[in-house]
């Protein structure tokens, strides 16, 4: 009889990856959270409780209550913004060349370490 190891029987448990993104609010804390590859940055905040990300619009890019400023070593390691994003920044409450939305922003392995500052978002 051959005895059958518990990994076994219910397979490999897969560890979800996750990625460290670092969220400075308007008074200057910083939070190092862990966020789930897949997820948002701007989910990433709402479900750590980051003050500052309001998301109105739930990360449907139409609200810009997500908006950040994004480390500038950071810049050119995330994706283009697109059209939609690039309007709805001009809504945005002080834009800058690093402005970003956080709810267009996918978490992966390459954004371990992401520094955001979160803007004024609420009026």
């Amino acid at each position: 009889m051959q005895i059958l190891k518990i990994r076994d029987f219910f397979g490999t448990l897969e560890r979800k990856r996750m990625a460290k993104i670092i969220y400075v609010t308007t008074d200057g804390k910083r939070h190092e959270v862990e966020v789930e590859n897949g997820y948002t940055v701007m989910e990433g905040a709402i479900n750590n409780n980051i003050d500052g990300i309001v998301a109105e619009c739930g990360g449907a890019c139409a609200c810009a209550t997500c908006h950040a400023y994004i480390d500038k070593d950071w810049l050119g390691k995330l994706p283009p913004m697109d059209d939609m994003e690039d309007s709805m920044l001009d809504a945005a409450y002080e834009r800058k060349d690093n402005s970003r939305l956080t709810c267009q922003i996918e978490v992966s392995d390459a954004l371990d370490g992401l520094t955001v500052f979160v803007a004024e978002n609420e009026y």
